[in-house]
């Protein structure tokens, strides 16, 4: 990476609907843009869970326009960071990538009182990984 480039970090789940969306809206707030940010599920659901989008609202980020994206290899290809959260082998393994695997509690079928403890801590995650991506100058 030159220092002109970005850094680019890829989020995936199986249903790109609640985890690999909340850490996506959040990379890109808390960067402010200084991060390429992409997400996407191995097995896309219809819509974003609407506890998720209520849990970030509450935080001031609004990502009711999200819409779940299919994994492709290219995602994959295009990103520094693959950050996988429950995707077991679905996602394409390039040598030469960061991987990491966050387990984070599914907040599928969960109310706005059991995805608030998940956003948080996806929240703590995301602050750690701009530190080490965007070490201040």
């Amino acid at each position: 990476m030159t220092a002109t480039e970005k850094p680019s970090v890829l989020f995936v789940c199986v249903h790109n609907a609640g985890r690999s969306q909340m850490a996506a809206a959040f990379l890109s707030h808390l960067s402010e843009g200084r991060i390429e940010v992409r997400s996407a599920g191995s097995a896309p659901a219809d819509s974003v869970n609407p506890a998720a989008v209520e849990a970030m609202k509450e935080v001031g980020i609004d990502m009711s326009a999200e819409i779940p994206k299919v994994l492709t290899t290219e995602a994959v290809q295009d990103s520094e960071v693959v950050i996988t959260m429950g995707c077991g082998d679905a996602c394409p393994f390039f040598p030469g990538k960061r991987y990491e695997d966050w387990k984070l509690e599914d907040p599928a079928g969960q109310g706005i009182d059991g995805v608030r403890p998940i956003r948080d801590e996806i929240r703590t995650r995301i602050e750690r990984l701009i530190a080490e991506l965007l070490p201040a100058s």
